[in-house]
């Protein structure tokens, strides 16, 4: 099969896991790397032997047919846009866009012109979550009625070497985290009817601990401890918190409650973790993972995949529809805390079709 020439845009932190991921999957060709800021991909460049060029070399280059666009939440829908006006199909880093308005207009625009429009997170797509997903289709819990599903850390000021992004709008623990808990529970659950929700601010300003700004001040413009209920329209009622205000809790990522057992679903940050599975009767016992992409950070996935949907014409997984939804999910937590009413949700996107368990890394359909 005809591999899928893809550039680069963006080559900050994330970049380096996206490329290194990128190895495993044959029908990817990542021919180009470009970046506001030229060192940052020159960086890149050096490091993975990808060659750097400017954001408008790679945009006006007819081999590449997709552009992987790994900016910060504020840029995704500009330089999607850019992208899809030169005849680009897309894969966007999460969330699809910081407003809902702006997000529209990204996937109109796709729609439009007949493109591919692809988002991070692709976690669920991962072996743990696609098992856990078996367990659900195959009705190991019988009819689900809840769950709970939380993130919950004192804040990213601790670790990552440029945090102030995450207190600015488009970022805090819901556009930040709230993406890959609201897509993996969409993948396992179906799509959201509608949101009630409280959002709150503890601190007008953070301190970074971590290197190189240790000591900085940064101001905070969002909400950063955000809690409410996803009711399903299925149904299913689950409890969700996104927190950067909580020290340490004991909550597992993700819990689904059914009429005849509880599931417990691992951490979708990551592609891997175990599955368990109790019962009135039966105590906790693991369910083995049946699905490849359980095994390391794969954190491409989703590109891949939607490359593989090209060549062959069937949906990609990790859609625009689907980001979309959990856009308008998240979004719906700030609006039912202002209102302090139940908030409805408009879109309802194609539950994504399920992983195959024959597959081994590298393999798609």
């Amino acid at each position: 099969m005809t591999r899928v020439s893809v550039g680069v845009i963006g080559c900050g932190n994330i970049s380096a896991a996206y490329l290194k991921a990128a190895k495993a999957f044959p029908i990817l060709d990542i021919a180009a790397l470009a970046d506001a800021v030229p060192a940052a991909a020159e960086a890149r460049s050096a490091e993975f032997g990808v060659p750097a060029r400017t954001v408008e070399d790679v945009l006006a280059d007819p081999a590449i047919e997709v552009i992987l666009n790994l900016t910060v939440p504020k840029a995704h829908v500009e330089v999607g846009l850019r992208a899809i006006a030169a005849g680009k199909h897309v894969h966007s880093e999460k969330p699809l866009g910081v407003a809902l308005d702006e997000a529209r207009r990204l996937l109109e625009a796709a729609r439009t012109s007949g493109l591919r429009l692809g988002c991070a997170p692709d976690t669920f797509l991962g072996g743990a979550h696609q098992t856990a997903r078996q367990c659900l289709d195959e009705g190991l819990i019988g009819r689900p009625v809840g769950g709970t599903a939380f993130f919950m850390c004192p804040g990213h000021e601790r670790w990552h070497p440029n945090p102030g992004f995450y207190y600015l709008e488009g970022g805090g623990p819901m556009l930040d985290m709230g993406p890959y808990y609201v897509t993996d529970l969409v993948n396992l659950l179906g799509p959201v009817a509608s949101v009630a929700g409280v959002a709150t601010r503890t601190r007008a300003e953070r301190v970074v601990s971590s290197e190189p700004l240790k000591g900085a001040r940064l101001p905070v413009e969002i909400a950063t401890h955000v809690t409410g209920v996803l009711t399903f329209a299925s149904g299913a009622a689950v409890s969700m918190t996104m927190s950067f205000d909580v020290a340490r809790h004991r909550h597992v990522p993700i819990e689904l409650y059914g009429e005849a057992g509880t599931l417990i679903v691992p951490d979708p940050n990551y592609f891997g973790g175990r599955v368990e599975f109790a019962s009135a009767s039966e105590d906790w016992r693991e369910v083995p993972t049946r699905h490849a992409y359980a095994d390391g950070n794969h954190r491409i996935l989703g590109l891949a995949d939607m490359a593989q949907a090209i060549r062959t014409g069937r949906p990609h997984r990790a859609s625009g529809d689907l980001a979309f939804h959990v856009l308008e999910v998240m979004q719906a937590f700030q609006t039912s805390s202002d209102t302090g009413a139940s908030v409805p949700i408009a879109s309802r996107p194609e539950r994504p079709a399920p992983m195959p368990a024959s597959l081994t890394t590298g393999e798609l359909d």
